[in-house]
């Protein structure tokens, strides 16, 4: 698959995604740049915004294995990873694969799980594999995990650690409609259901990804991620700034979305496109930060403005690092 052709798949997936999922073109285009970065995707938002609808959709337009787990307070770490059954017919333990065991997972509500399930995840999300019974077993390739979760303050969640977190590459939020899209959707809401059909393989959407990687990114591109990255372990309202596996989920993102834009090198542009996306749910804020009212992605948005852009007055050169 050429390059050219990569990009028109890439511009059928999202078009394909927006006939179900009414104004949000940037989100979409968002997820798509976190899956071909080989990136899980943490959907934050209030119920009833389309959380789930476009995991389903993503999925579905993608072909491959499907997995779904609705996280519940008393779902178990093998409801979701599977579990060793003895079978008296045959005198022999039998392993049952989970819904983990898929290319595309949904982990719906993730956040209503206790503790303990959700680091069932943190093998399958970091290593893309799980052990069960001292048995290691590889995950499906790709294997993207997609969740959602509801705002801390609803009742019945559960904060997720910083360690699982950061295995998201982006957290991404919908957001309410606006009220011309909110129309579109009762309008739509009296049509027949579209249909959804794969626009592409689990194959090309893995090649896909093992192109990204190829994707060129100028030193210059390097000591500006590095430098927004430094300047975050001292901000003032700062209590975590961006880890070292933050910076490169933040250099393959902008990668991805390199790629998708149907270039073969990263520009700035690229790299603050995802930046709030990739960096805002790995900070944490000072306590008096939080109580002065103070958001992430406020934070993000002045490291951003506070760093030195790199100019380009030409393409870099092909025999540049990647």
């Amino acid at each position: 698959m050429i390059h050219e052709q990569a990009r028109e798949i890439l511009e059928r997936l999202v078009g394909r995604v927006e006939r179900v999922i009414v104004g949000k073109r940037t989100e979409i285009e968002l997820a798509v740049v976190s899956m071909l970065s080989s990136g899980h995707i943490l959907l934050e938002d209030v119920p009833g915004v389309g959380k789930t609808l476009l995991v389903r959709t993503l999925a579905a337009c993608m072909g491959g294995s499907f997995g779904r787990i609705q996280f519940t307070s008393d779902l178990l770490p093998t409801d979701v990873t599977g579990v060793t059954v003895y079978q008296p017919q045959t005198g022999q333990f039998e392993f049952r694969p989970g819904p983990v065991h898929a290319n595309f997972v949904l982990a719906d509500e993730i956040n209503r799980a206790a503790p303990r399930t959700q680091s069932a995840l943190l093998e399958a999300m970091e290593e893309r594999r799980v052990t069960v019974d001292g048995i290691t077993r590889a995950l499906p390739q790709p294997f993207l995990l997609l969740a959602t979760q509801n705002p801390l303050e609803y009742e019945g969640t559960y904060r997720l650690p910083e360690a699982q977190l950061d295995r998201f590459l982006m957290r991404l939020t919908l957001g309410y409609p606006m009220p011309e899209q909110e129309i579109e959707m009762l309008s739509r809401g009296q049509e027949p259901a579209v249909e959804i059909k794969p626009v592409l393989v689990p194959e090309e959407m893995r090649y896909m990804q093992l192109q990204v990687r190829s994707v060129l990114v100028d030193d210059r591109i390097k000591k500006y991620l590095v430098s927004v990255a430094d300047a975050s372990r001292r901000h003032r309202q700062l209590s975590l700034g961006i880890s070292p596996r933050g910076t490169l989920a933040w250099m393959g993102a902008a990668q991805a979305m390199a790629y998708y834009k149907g270039r073969t090198y990263v520009i700035p542009d690229d790299v603050k496109a995802v930046a709030e996306s990739v960096l805002a749910h790995r900070i944490v804020l000072k306590s008096e930060a939080v109580l002065s009212g103070v958001h992430a992605e406020q934070a993000v948005a002045d490291l951003l403005n506070r760093a030195e852009v790199p100019l380009f007055s030409h393409v870099p050169a092909a025999g540049g690092t990647r």
